[in-house]
């Protein structure tokens, strides 16, 4: 969906707007932004100061072995105000942790251990991690034990430099069911590894609500994107609060498990009039509309 379109959609806003008087109370998270959204044809700082003036409290950087890079990232979080609050990690799907190729492992390892510097420096508490591809090549139990030994092995960089390795659950035919994805986190036994919950990924095969009450208090960080299917069975994504979703039980199964951290939209960018049409959907979303 276009700019255009997304924003034709939204003339019908009345519709998706809560009757005076509805809704829960609002949820107390954080609400941001990921750094590709934002035009790319604007600098970094006017990036982040765009960011902020259409109503979003933090966002999420790529990784940027670049040291000028960060650097232009961090001065632009500061002189904004906008906090660096995560760090989506860049080098796990074309180098997957769970590779038999230790060429492979290595790249992988070093592109995390540059997301965990590159969190230290600017402030932010997480990085997120895909922690393993599932293919003809990796088996399901490979993937899990590989991954799992080399976390083990991040473990002790991230605790020194005070960041939570964050796993996501994506469409990599891995972590498949919450209570597996709850076992994955628990085997670290470890406060450096949590999980970076996904809600539209899991729409494909079952209810975000009812992973959320079952990972509970595993759960460090959120990212923000609708879903739906359309006649034939085709996937799609859709604008906040027009997909399958049930937004008001994601919104109780929050409040259930006490999340108060932040959560970061992942849809497509766009401009002014379109940001600020996606905060203010994501306004409805944690007050429960």
């Amino acid at each position: 969906m276009n700019r255009r379109t997304f924003l034709a959609s939204s003339a019908a806003a009345a519709l998706l707007r809560p009757p005076a008087g509805a809704g829960s109370a609002r949820l107390p998270i954080k609400k941001a932004v990921e750094f590709e959204m934002l035009p790319k044809t604007m600098s970094v700082v006017d990036r982040f100061q765009l960011a902020r003036d259409t109503g979003f409290e933090q966002i999420e950087c790529p990784t940027m072995p670049d040291e000028r890079e960060a650097a232009e990232a961090k001065k632009a979080a500061e002189k904004t105000g906008l906090r660096i609050h995560s760090v989506m990690n860049q080098a796990h799907w074309k180098y997957p942790l769970s590779s038999a190729d230790p060429a492979v492992v290595s790249e992988s390892v070093k592109g995390m251990e540059t997301s965990l510097r590159n969190a230290h420096f600017w402030g932010a508490d997480t990085v997120l991690l895909v922690p393993a591809v599932v293919n003809p090549k990796t088996s399901y139990r490979d993937a899990w034990t590989r991954s799992q030994e080399q976390i083990r092995r991040l473990i002790p960089k991230a605790a020194e430099l005070k960041v939570i390795i964050g796993v996501e659950e994506v469409w990599n035919k891995f972590l498949l069911s919450p209570l597996e994805f709850a076992r994955y986190i628990d085997d670290f036994s470890s406060p450096w590894v949590r999980a970076y919950f996904d809600v539209g990924n899991v729409v494909i095969s079952g209810y975000p609500q009812d992973w959320i009450r079952t990972l509970g208090k595993r759960i460090v960080k959120l990212h923000i994107k609708d879903f739906k299917f359309e006649d034939g069975g085709m996937a799609k994504w859709t604008p906040l609060r027009e997909g399958e979703i049930n937004w008001p039980e994601v919104h109780k199964a929050l409040a259930e498990i006490g999340y108060a951290g932040t959560a970061t939209v992942e849809l497509d960018g766009g401009d002014e009039a379109y940001l600020r049409e996606v905060n203010r959907r994501f306004d409805l979303i944690l007050s429960g509309a």
